[in-house]
């Protein structure tokens, strides 16, 4: 009876590690998300042609000034 509770202990430790490896992983994939949105926001907003943003192709110095 005694090997059986301690079996059970150390799947309930190893289940235990594992969970919080698994919590720290979806912790760093919701930062690359909340990332990549940030990224996909800033493009987007790039990506609003002259006419819609209000500016002129004629405001912006080209890239060898």
């Amino acid at each position: 009876m005694e090997a059986r509770i301690t079996e059970l202990e150390i799947r309930l430790v190893l289940q235990d590690e594992l969970l919080d490896d698994l919590n720290q992983i979806i912790a760093r994939q919701q930062q690359q998300i909340d990332h990549l949105q940030q990224q996909m926001r800033y493009l987007q907003e790039r990506s609003v042609g002259p006419e819609q943003s209000g500016r002129s192709l004629l405001d912006e110095i080209p890239p060898h000034y």
